[in-house]
C-alpha cells in the first residue's frame, strides 16, 4: 500500500521545495492534486519542459514517488463542447502520466446535480472515446462521487465503474464526502464493503455532517450548493474506528492490482497549512498504526 500526501495545501511553494516538504513529513509518495503549474482546474495541463524537469530532479535527490496524478475536468457535460475540450485534456495529461512513469490518475465525475441524465450520457461518451486510450498507456483511473455532482452516491458510483468491466478503471473512497455518499447516515463500514474488489484508493481526512440540522447555515436558504470540509482526524464526526476496522478486514493495505500496482492511502487535508506540521505527520503515523501495524 502507497501512503501518499496530497500538496493541495502547499501548492504555493515552488516544486522543489513541495517535494522536499513531504518527504521531510516522512511520506513517500505525492498525490499531485491539480497545480497552477502542472494539472490545473478544468483547463488545459500546463507541464512544460522546465516543470517536468524540476520535478523529476527533486523527486530524485529525495527518493519520493507521485502515486497518482488528479485531474479535474468537465467530461460530464452537459456541455458538448466543454465536454470535448476535458477529452481533449485528458488525453495530454495521460501523455504526462506516462512521461512521469505515473501509473495512476484519480478523478471526479463533474457533472451538475440539476441534469444527471445528461450528464450520464455525456460521462459514458467521454470514457468510450478514452477508455481505449487508458487501456492502451497501461494507466489506472479511479473514479469518485464529489458533492455537487450528478451523482453523489457511494454505491451508484461504485455501479458505474464496475458497469465498464476494465481493470483499467477502479473506485476511490474519499472519506471526507462520506455523509453525501449516503445521505448522511455516515455507514462507511457498509460503503466500504460495497465497493469491495473495485476500491482501489482511499482519501483521508475529516468533515462535518452536514445533513443535521443547522449544523451548517447557509443563506440565502436553498442555495444551489454544497459545503464539506477536509479537516483532521477527530476534528469532525467521520468514524475513524469503523473505517480502520474495515479497512483491515478487506486486507485493504494488501491489496495490488493488475493496473496501477498498489492500493493507495493519501491524506487529503485543505484549508489550514499552519497545523500541517503536526497534522501532516500524525495522519501518517495513524494510518501507518491502524493499517501496517508500526
Amino acid at each position: 500500500m502507497k501512503i501518499a500526501f496530497d500538496v493541495d495545501v502547499i501548492k504555493e511553494m515552488s516544486i522543489t521545495d513541495m517535494v522536499r516538504q513531504v518527504a521531510e513529513w516522512g511520506y513517500g509518495y505525492i498525490e499531485q492534486s491539480p497545480h497552477p503549474r502542472i494539472n490545473p482546474f478544468y483547463k488545459h495541463p500546463r507541464a512544460g519542459r522546465d516543470v517536468i524537469t524540476e520535478y523529476k530532479r527533486a523527486l530524485k535527490e529525495t527518493g519520493v514517488e507521485i502515486s497518482s496524478f488528479i485531474v479535474v475536468y468537465r467530461w460530464s457535460g452537459p456541455d458538448e463542447s466543454r465536454r470535448q475540450a476535458a477529452v481533449k485534456n485528458w488525453k495530454r495529461m495521460i501523455e504526462i502520466a506516462v512521461e512521469m512513469g505515473v501509473p495512476v490518475i484519480n478523478t471526479e465525475l463533474s457533472g451538475t446535480p440539476n441534469e444527471p441524465e445528461i450528464c450520464d450520457e455525456m460521462w459514458y461518451r467521454s470514457m468510450e472515446e478514452l477508455l481505449p486510450i487508458i487501456e492502451r498507456e497501461g494507466i489506472r483511473v479511479e473514479i469518485q462521487s464529489h458533492p455537487w455532482d450528478f451523482c453523489e452516491l457511494n454505491n451508484e458510483t461504485v455501479d458505474l465503474v464496475s458497469s465498464l468491466r476494465s481493470d483499467h478503471v477502479k473506485y476511490l473512497y474519499s472519506v471526507p464526502h462520506s455523509f453525501y455518499y449516503d445521505r448522511g447516515v455516515g455507514d462507511v463500514s457498509g460503503m466500504l464493503n460495497y465497493a469491495g474488489k473495485e476500491l482501489s484508493h482511499v482519501l483521508i481526512a475529516d468533515t462535518m455532517n452536514h445533513t443535521r440540522n443547522c449544523r451548517y447555515i447557509v443563506n440565502p436558504p436553498g442555495v444551489d450548493a454544497t459545503i464539506h470540509q477536509h479537516v483532521g482526524i477527530g476534528e469532525g464526526e467521520i468514524n475513524f474506528d469503523a473505517l480502520f476496522q474495515t479497512l483491515r478486514d478487506i486486507n485493504f493495505a494488501d491489496r495490488t492490482f493488475n493496473v496501477g500496482g498498489e492500493a493507495i492511502i493519501a491524506t487529503s487535508l485543505f484549508g489550514y497549512p499552519e497545523k500541517m506540521q503536526r497534522q501532516a505527520v500524525e495522519t501518517r503515523e495513524r494510518i501507518e498504526r491502524e493499517l501496517l501495524k508500526k
